[in-house]
């Protein structure tokens, strides 16, 4: 059998107080009152020889706080790459001295209002809602009148009920046009990917970079349409350069995209950046790995896993509800260079 673990009355009887004397000076109130420094001592050396810790549980029945939170996500948690929003979120709630507990639905509905349900049951204190991609989402019924802030989500409503933390990708689409256009490239670039309207990275990557062209008054060649996977870029590439000249830069939706413009410009005999430069999103590991090194534009999961528990537990939480947009900073590397 685990060791009875101490009591405050017996940290109070060791240290020669009363229970109500021992329990002001281990909450920090001692000097509101008026506890002797003697006193202090005497307590606080009682709970170090008895090893003496608080009992949570029954101090949150007191309170109704319970220094916990709960982050429900659909696939974020299991995903290695993802799964660095979840240390962002972990280091800040161990900031705020709170415990956060994690559970995944694999998009499951059922499964998120079991989960939801017994993270109330257990009386967390408030919740972070979480997506693997950046959706618009419908908060669950159960999340209603609690703390909830949206990750890698949004709602569509006009007046945002709740913040959301999300990946700025509208100025990431801007920036891999900037790296473009300040490498010196005015024609022959073409986008690679499927800039579906529903997926709203691929929206919001598309306009940024739109934004950036027309102002710099660039004309784009064309856009070469796959899924985003390397098997599929390697394929739509092959053909387009089968089919005409090549091109001089790519902009690549994310990093599996470009390492199928990768393979696909090898063997036509092209060299990376001598004769297209490539630049992408995402910045996996797959970035740093592929040679050349590839430029990409970073998604910053630590950051928004941080914000998002910041937002729950910090003072910036308390202003009106809006959508915060994370920057997504430039990984500069070998893949770019002058035409």
């Amino acid at each position: 059998m685990p060791p009875q673990r101490a009591t405050l009355l017996q940290v109070a009887q060791r240290a020669g107080v009363s229970r109500s004397t021992a329990s002001f000076v281990l909450a920090g109130r001692h000097v509101d009152m008026r506890i002797s420094e003697d006193a202090r001592q005497r307590v606080l050396r009682a709970a170090q020889e008895l090893d003496y810790r608080p009992n949570l549980m029954a101090r949150s029945l007191r309170t109704k706080v319970t220094k916990t939170i709960a982050l429900v996500s659909d696939t974020l948690a299991s995903d290695p790459y993802a799964g660095r929003a979840i240390h962002g979120g972990l280091a800040a709630a161990v900031a705020h001295g709170h415990l956060l507990f994690i559970g995944e639905t694999e998009g499951d509905a059922v499964v998120e209002e079991k989960l939801i349900s017994d993270f109330l049951d257990r009386q967390v204190d408030a919740f972070v809602y979480a997506s693997m991609f950046t959706r618009y989402v419908r908060v669950p019924k159960l999340l209603k009148g609690h703390p909830v802030v949206l990750l890698n989500c949004l709602t569509r409503a006009a007046r945002p009920a709740y913040h959301s933390v999300i990946p700025d990708e509208l100025a990431a689409g801007w920036s891999a046009a900037k790296v473009v256009i300040d490498g010196g490239h005015r024609d022959g670039i073409h986008l690679v990917g499927n800039p579906a309207q529903h997926v709203f990275a691929g929206r919001e990557r598309l306009a940024g970079i739109r934004e950036a062209f027309t102002a710099a008054g660039i004309k784009l060649a064309g856009t070469i349409e796959c899924d985003w996977w390397p098997d599929s870029a390697y394929e739509a590439v092959t053909r387009a350069l089968a089919g005409g000249p090549p091109p001089k830069a790519l902009i690549c939706f994310n990093d599996r995209v470009a390492l199928g413009v990768y393979q696909a410009l090898r063997e036509a005999g092209l060299s990376i950046p001598g004769d297209v430069s490539v630049v992408s999103f995402d910045d996996s590991d797959l970035a740093a790995w592929l040679r050349p090194q590839l430029t990409s534009i970073s998604l910053p999961h630590y950051q928004l896993g941080w914000q998002a528990v910041e937002l729950l537990l910090g003072e910036a939480g308390r202003s009106e509800p809006a959508i915060r947009r994370i920057p997504m900073p430039v990984r500069s590397r070998g893949s770019t260079g002058k035409p």
